[in-house]
């Protein structure tokens, strides 16, 4: 038994190295057929042009797919359940809420909205205060109860959705001009301005948190494990929730609000690398999100001429795909 498990691990090893291999070469075919498909070689000045166009959405798009991706795994595994995602508890909602407070009370004119790079890091710094204290207090109420999370992340979410759209009514019509092309997800609109900031934010978060990270296999074990083991339980989790709020802010900033994204790319990794690893699970969830963001906007640029946005998609998908998960684990 023990020689059947040794030589099970290294082919396991090997396997999910191939298919993350696979991922990535997928990533990088999708990511040259967005930047080359449909260019005038031609002409070198449209050439320029066109690469001067997609470069900034398809980096936003790899930011995305690695920010809710990473985010997702390391949720759920905060949570302990996989078909719970932070767009289900209502971060998306949160972050839309105070990106709308911000512009009402300062003024579409303040320094803080006209600064991009300044709105993005007031909005980052109170999400990642009031998430935090939110989503903390919730999980140590209801003891990781899924159903009871659900339950009040439901709540939550028209409770956020409910405040933002009153302070949106009461709104000035030309700010809420302002502020509604911040708030529909569109990779046609990207907030180009945050690129480099959400490079700096994103990779700071991986270097505070790495330690927490590494201990992610540990802390999936529960809660009284994880301390027998010698793990600060209580420190890793608010600090892991934290790095995803942050992570949730920097997609919904760049792209708006994308719901079930996390979820189905999350979840493909989870089915596909059968691991417990999350260096595996984190690295495969960001590359199917990629895959999916970058070929999914590809199909809507060249095949749907921008009538439909690729968020539509991934909404419709999403739902379908969350209510197959439902079933699934109600006949497990």
């Amino acid at each position: 038994m023990n020689q059947a498990q040794a030589v099970s691990r290294p082919n396991a090893y090997h396997t999910n190295v191939r298919k993350l291999s696979l991922l990535a070469l997928l990533v990088l075919l999708a990511g040259l057929g967005y930047m080359l498909v449909a260019v005038n070689f031609s002409n070198s000045a449209l050439v320029l042009f066109s690469m001067k166009i997609r470069a900034p959405k398809l980096i936003a798009m790899l930011i995305t797919a690695f920010a809710i991706g990473g985010a997702s795994i390391v949720f759920q595994s905060i949570i302990n359940n996989t078909i719970v995602t932070p767009c289900l508890l209502g971060m998306n909602s949160l972050y839309t809420l105070i990106h709308t407070a911000v512009v009402f009370f300062a003024g579409s004119g303040s320094i803080i909205a006209v600064n991009a790079n300044l709105s993005f890091v007031v909005d980052v710094a109170l999400m990642g205060v009031v998430a935090t204290v939110i989503y903390s207090y919730l999980f140590q109420k209801t003891n990781h109860n899924v159903l009871y999370v659900l339950l009040i992340g439901t709540v939550l979410t028209s409770f956020f959705s409910s405040i933002q759209s009153t302070l949106t009514r009461v709104m000035d019509p030309n700010e809420y001009d302002a502020l509604l092309a911040t708030l529909v997800a569109s990779f046609s609109n990207i907030n180009s301005e945050i690129i480099v900031l959400c490079l700096v934010l994103m990779a700071a978060i991986i270097f505070v948190l790495r330690k927490d990270l590494a201990l992610l296999d540990v802390l999936t074990l529960g809660k009284a494990q994880s301390i027998n083991l010698g793990v600060d339980y209580d420190r890793s989790i608010r600090r892991l929730l934290l790095g995803v709020t942050l992570c949730i802010a920097v997609a919904t900033a760049m792209v708006g609000p994308i719901s079930f994204l996390g979820l189905i790319i999350a979840n493909i990794a989870r089915q596909l690398l059968k691991t417990y690893r999350h260096t595996y699970l984190i690295l495969g969830s960001a590359l199917v999100g990629m895959v999916v963001l970058v070929a999914g906007q590809l199909v809507v640029e060249r095949v749907y001429h921008y009538a439909v946005p690729v968020s539509v998609f991934i909404t419709v998908g999403g739902g379908i795909y969350f209510l197959y998960l439902l079933l699934a684990n109600r006949r497990v």
